[in-house]
């Protein structure tokens, strides 16, 4: 099922009863629906182009034409894709490396095709251009934000990557306008980094949020919704391609910063792998 699908059909029972009776439509002819207009739908549901908008927005797409159009895009790959594939009691090695390669390789392809390319060149110019950057996560999306925070300080950006509630909360109180926010949540629905980040926000910081794709309260809190993959289902107990998913996304973001600035950022991060390189062969040489 596509990414769209999946989400819908996950938060049919919490819509509200007219926005439910659209993505029930939907649900029912999802081939059918881009080469409907908006009015159509709306009278295929009981409903009106006003609420299909609001429908539309409420999963993050600006309207109905984009939301058919990516609607569109993603089936038209997915008849070519195969299922997640869960861990198996006594599976062969060798069918383990070709489930794990498969799920890591359709995560990827998945959260490619969410990506809003307009939230995208935002965020990066956000981040190019703060002065000071937190990055919020906690367990297995601590170590997403690790990973960025560890590329960011590569180019000498101000940054500071938080697992911990507490300084969290802290940190985000002290951010100021000028300053960017970034929060990690697979679910989108860890209430510490929710937290954090909406001190952040009310702090004046700019706010970006990295969540799995549907409705969730991190990404109604932040200012650049971002999403990956939501497919993963039993494979979410290990965290696997959903964490590949996010850096994915974090690998996109640094790559985006660095070519739009690439005369201030690639001397720095061309010099710290040289200091880095330096300090190898010195403490080898001493050892």
């Amino acid at each position: 099922m596509a990414a769209i699908l999946h989400a819908l059909q996950q938060e049919l029972n919490e819509l509200p009863s007219q926005e439910r009776r659209i993505a029930e439509v939907i649900l029912q002819s999802p081939s059918d629906i881009p080469g409907w207009t908006i009015n159509h739908l709306a009278q295929q549901s009981g409903t009106s182009a006003a609420t299909v908008t609001r429908f539309c927005k409420s999963f993050h797409f600006k309207g109905f034409p984009d939301f058919k159009m990516k609607l569109a895009a993603e089936l038209s790959h997915s008849t070519n894709e195969t299922a997640y594939q869960d861990i198996v009691a006594g599976n062969p090695l060798s069918k383990i490396v070709e489930a794990i390669e498969a799920n890591h390789l359709a995560s990827i392809a998945d959260t490619t095709r969410l990506l809003d390319l307009g939230r995208l060149e935002h965020a990066v110019q956000l981040l190019c251009h703060a002065c000071r950057i937190d990055l919020y996560g906690v367990a297995t999306s601590s170590i997403v934000t690790q990973d960025f925070y560890q590329k960011l300080v590569r180019i000498g950006k101000s940054c500071t990557a938080f697992s911990d509630s507490h300084m969290q909360i802290t940190s985000a109180s002290s951010l100021c306008e000028g300053d960017v926010a970034m929060a990690v949540s697979y679910s989108g629905e860890t209430p510490e980094t929710i937290d954090a980040l909406h001190c952040a926000k009310q702090a004046g910081a700019s706010t970006i949020s990295l969540t799995s794709y549907g409705n969730n309260k991190l990404a109604a809190v932040s200012d650049i919704p971002l999403f990956t993959s939501s497919l993963e289902e039993g494979m979410r107990r290990g965290d696997m391609a959903s964490r590949i998913a996010l850096l994915h996304v974090v690998d996109i973001l640094f790559t985006g910063m660095v070519s739009a600035d690439f005369d201030r950022f690639i001397p720095k991060l061309e010099q710290s792998y040289h200091n880095v390189q330096s300090y190898r062969v010195q403490h080898n040489g001493g050892a």
